[in-house]
C-alpha cells in the first residue's frame, strides 16, 4: 500500500475510526508476526505481544505524531511487549525448553530455523531489515542504537546464518 493511502488511514484510525485501524492492523499483521517470533521464538507469547501491541496502539494512537513513521512507531511498542515478555518469563533464555509448535504456520519454517541460530542481538536487525524492509537508520532509531552498531549486527548475523547453511 502507498504510504499516502497509509497516511490517510492513520488520520481515520486518530479520530477514532475503528474500520480505518483495523484495516491498518491488517495491513502490518504479518510483518508484526515476524518481528515477534523473531524476537520471541515461541506461537503463544508472540500472540500475546501482537494483542498487547494492537491494544496499546488504539490507546495510544493520539500519540503519534507523524502518520508516515506508524509502521516505525508500531513496531517499537511490538518490540517494547516482546521485551516485556522476556523479562517477565526466565524460560526465554533457553530456546531448548521450547516444544515444536503442533501447527503449522504460513511463516517459512526454514527461514525460522535458520534465524533461531543467530544470536538474539543480531537476529532482530535481520528480521527488520530483510523481511520488513526498513532502512538501517529506522531500525538504528527503533532499537536506539547507533548506525554502525546495526551495520555491524546484519554483517555478523549475515555470517551466522552463512555458517548455519554451512553446516546443513
Amino acid at each position: 500500500m502507498e504510504s499516502s493511502a497509509t497516511k490517510f488511514l492513520v488520520k481515520k484510525a486518530q479520530r477514532h475510526d475503528k474500520d480505518a485501524f483495523t484495516e491498518l492492523m491488517q495491513l502490518y499483521m504479518k510483518d508484526m508476526y515476524r518481528t515477534a517470533i523473531a524476537i520471541l521464538m515461541n506461537e503463544e507469547d508472540a500472540a500475546d505481544a501482537l494483542q498487547d501491541t494492537i491494544l496499546t496502539c488504539w490507546e495510544k494512537l493520539q500519540t503519534l505524531k507523524k502518520a508516515e513513521y506508524f509502521k516505525t512507531w508500531l513496531t517499537r511498542i511490538l518490540i517494547n511487549h516482546c521485551y516485556d515478555i522476556i523479562r517477565a518469563n526466565p524460560i526465554h533464555g533457553n530456546i531448548e525448553l521450547y516444544e515444536e509448535p503442533s501447527k503449522c504456520d504460513d511463516y517459512n519454517l526454514e527461514l525460522k530455523e535458520a534465524y533461531a541460530s543467530v544470536d538474539d542481538r543480531y537476529r532482530l536487525p535481520m528480521v527488520l531489515y530483510y523481511s520488513q524492509g526498513f532502512k538501517v537508520r529506522e531500525i538504528a532509531e527503533m532499537l536506539s542504537l547507533p548506525l554502525n552498531t546495526v551495520k555491524t549486527r546484519l554483517a555478523r548475523g549475515r555470517k551466522q546464518l552463512e555458517a548455519y547453511y554451512r553446516d546443513c
